[in-house]
């Protein structure tokens, strides 16, 4: 039969089944494609869509399955936007080569707690001197409170450098970093921001992420990273384990220090936190 003598109908059907045909062929030629492909292909393209959300609605007695793509790119920049008003620009006061106080920069910073105490990198932030903390809020002055043995340290925001700001920041959500797996992708936000697989607790460290935050791609703090020849990472439950000491440090040299009977270590959600200071 001329394919000229088929009718409208007739037509219709054969235009379904070549293309029945074609969607099987072509799905056959993909996956054989996929299977035979390296791994530097293949990767890239199963981490585009990191996980698939269905969500389940009762219509009317019925049940529809709504599915939902998140894309990592789209959490990685969520990530980034929960947690900068938790960072902080260190610098301190030093005399230079001959012998003029100037001020440098001592790496990044992030809030650790609502009283205002910043983790930073210890090998920058050693010992007592005069320290600024910056944010989008303004410039503060900084108190050393407190130095690990783990390499890191704290400082607490102080008295505004212009009396017209006021501080505020947010507090991160902290991670748990025994939940990770090696592979997932991390994200460090210090004076530069950059992401890189997780593969333990070593990250590769440089002057630009000295004192950065850790983040997993739901934007909870994993960490933070130290110039120093020690560890080059350090969990967030160590940060967070030494915050009570500190704080019991800066009563002894602020004795007139008031601080609360129970601190909050974990905040649940990053809450802009306002101070009057």
């Amino acid at each position: 039969m001329d394919i000229k003598d088929l009718n409208k109908p007739q037509l219709i059907l054969l235009a379904v089944l070549l293309s029945f045909v074609t969607s099987i062929a072509t799905g056959i030629t993909t996956v054989t494609l996929m299977q035979q492909a390296p791994a530097s292909v293949t990767v890239p393209i199963n981490r585009v869509i990191r996980q698939t959300v269905e969500k389940i609605q009762q219509v009317e007695g019925k049940t529809t399955v709504q599915t939902i793509v998140v894309k990592e790119e789209d959490l990685v920049v969520d990530a980034i936007a929960k947690n900068k008003g938790a960072i902080f620009a260190v610098s301190k006061e030093t005399l230079d080569e001959e012998g003029k106080m100037i001020e440098v920069s001592a790496g990044r910073g992030f809030a650790v707690s609502e009283e205002g105490i910043v983790a930073v990198d210890g090998s920058l932030v050693p010992n007592k001197g005069v320290y600024y903390l910056k944010n989008d809020s303004g410039k503060f002055k900084a108190d050393f409170v407190f130095a690990d043995k783990a390499g890191f340290a704290f400082l607490k925001a102080g008295t505004p450098v212009n009396e017209k700001d006021k501080l505020v920041f947010t507090v991160p959500v902290f991670g748990d970093l025994e939940k990770m797996k090696i592979g997932q992708k991390i994200i460090i936000m210090g004076n530069s921001i950059s992401s890189s697989i997780f593969e333990g607790v070593h990250i590769n460290t440089s002057r630009s992420t000295a004192g950065a935050i850790v983040l997993d791609l739901d934007g909870n703090a994993l960490g933070i990273t130290l110039l120093g020849e020690g560890a080059s990472f350090v969990p967030i439950d160590e940060v967070t384990g030494a915050l009570k000491p500190a704080q019991k440090e800066e009563t002894a040299i602020n004795p007139g220090a008031v601080l609360p009977a129970n601190p909050i270590l974990a905040p649940s959600t990053s809450t802009p936190v306002s101070t009057g200071q």
